[in-house]
């Protein structure tokens, strides 16, 4: 732990401050940053990992948002078999990111937690309620970047 805090814990520090000045200096990134901050749960580091595991967060649909972040279901069907449906594509750091965030906003947000109730009431595993609502949470995240509208406490 000393030589974390000794010789990893400055270079740490600047690379967030070079990561939090490139933000800043970039209107487009610092305006999404803003926006993806209206949403309550989504903090400085979901926020800075959404900008860059996603940089086409608002230039795209919110069903393909969720593709590329890994949270669309894609099936696996053939002419006479009905497959399992399994999420790929996964950008792998963003999806833990996302997933995250995903499980505060499903005990916590109400707009989204009546989600996350109805599929526990209908029985559906966890794992497949945190997929869902963390697809919902990208879309969200998507339509907000795209008319550039801001959450506020009345409207979560």
């Amino acid at each position: 732990m000393e030589y974390h805090d000794r010789h990893l814990g400055p270079a740490q520090h600047a690379v967030s401050g070079r990561i939090s000045q490139a933000i800043a200096n970039d209107d487009r990134l610092s305006e999404t940053a803003i926006l993806l901050g209206s949403i309550l749960v989504i903090g400085p580091v979901s926020s800075t990992m959404l900008l860059a595991e996603m940089p086409e967060i608002g230039t795209i649909t919110g069903e393909e948002t969720a593709a590329l972040t890994g949270l669309a279901p894609v099936a696996h069907d053939r002419t006479t078999l009905r497959g399992k449906r399994a999420i790929v594509g996964v950008r792998r750091v963003l999806l833990h990111v996302v997933f995250q965030v995903a499980m505060v906003v499903a005990h916590h947000y109400a707009s989204i937690k009546s989600l996350a109730d109805r599929l526990r009431k209908a029985g559906r595993p966890h794992m497949v309620i945190i997929i869902a609502v963390a697809s919902r949470l990208v879309t969200i995240a998507s339509a907000l970047r795209k008319s550039r509208w801001k959450l506020t406490a009345r409207t979560a």
